[in-house]
């Protein structure tokens, strides 16, 4: 690779890992597994970085398919984190988006890989249906019913009093406030 191609690998890494990395973490729900997700994708790009048209379109796909690996990595062969000393609890943070990106993160994490891909991509990336298919590789009326299944399993999980009004972003965009997710999602049981 061109040093001039090496700068823009890794101006891409600088602007997008964040976003990657949060993404990673909605889809799999742990930070650690997260990070080996965004590491084995940019990794893979790394190599095929000249022939790839759209770099960040490639790499999501990535990605979220490397989380859900490392979810369904069997428990015996993950790595071990190392000592036994039970970590710190969480400082308590007073803002609002913790505690509504939380709920919502907590409420994702009791959903199969599947559906939380799905809604992942869906509700918080803002991909349409035919993207969230291509990305996940799957039909797209399986997207649909991932998509229907997890928000009727969200729906009990989250309420009206827990979430306050926060944009939840992605790529620089608002999408909606968990207050207003929630609202489809009482509005879609109708």
């Amino acid at each position: 690779m061109s040093s001039d191609e090496d700068a823009d690998f890794r101006e891409f890494v600088r602007a997008q890992s964040t976003a990657l990395r949060g993404l990673a973490y909605l889809t799999c729900g742990d930070w650690q597994l997260a990070e080996d997700a965004v590491c084995t994708a940019l990794a893979k790009l790394y190599r095929r970085w000249k022939k790839i048209a759209n770099p960040y379109g490639y790499v999501r796909t990535m990605v979220v398919r490397a989380a859900i690996d490392e979810v369904r990595r069997p428990w015996w062969r993950r790595e071990d984190p190392g000592g036994d000393a039970m970590p710190e609890p969480p400082a308590v943070d007073g803002t609002g988006s913790v505690v509504d990106r939380v709920v919502i993160a907590a409420a994702l994490r009791r959903l199969p890989a599947g559906p939380r891909a799905v809604l992942v991509l869906r509700y918080l990336e803002g991909l349409t249906v035919r993207e969230t298919a291509e990305t996940l590789g799957m039909p797209e009326g399986t997207v649909t019913s991932h998509a229907t299944r997890g928000l009727a399993a969200l729906r009990p999980l989250l309420s009206t009093e827990a979430p306050r009004v926060v944009a939840i972003t992605t790529r620089g965009k608002r999408i909606a406030t968990p207050t207003e997710s929630i609202g489809v999602l009482r509005e879609s049981r109708a």
